[in-house]
């Protein structure tokens, strides 16, 4: 999927809206959506490598994991 980067003026900005929103090849998100998911694939992250730290779950040796391809 292409990410596209669009400036609309303000008072056609609801229209705009509205007509991306019928294509249904079309997925949109606005920043506070973006911002939200990325502080919780942080917070997840986080949470695995406290997890990791206490020898609480499994992982792999870092040579492991650089050569998968």
């Amino acid at each position: 999927m292409k990410r596209v980067v669009l400036q609309v003026q303000e008072d056609k900005y609801q229209f705009f809206m509205e007509l991306i929103k019928n294509f249904d090849f079309v997925n949109v998100q606005n920043r506070e959506d973006a911002k939200k998911q990325l502080i919780i694939q942080i917070a997840e992250g986080m949470n695995g490598a406290v997890l990791a730290a206490n020898g609480k779950i499994k992982t792999k040796p870092a040579k492991n994991f650089l050569n998968e391809v």
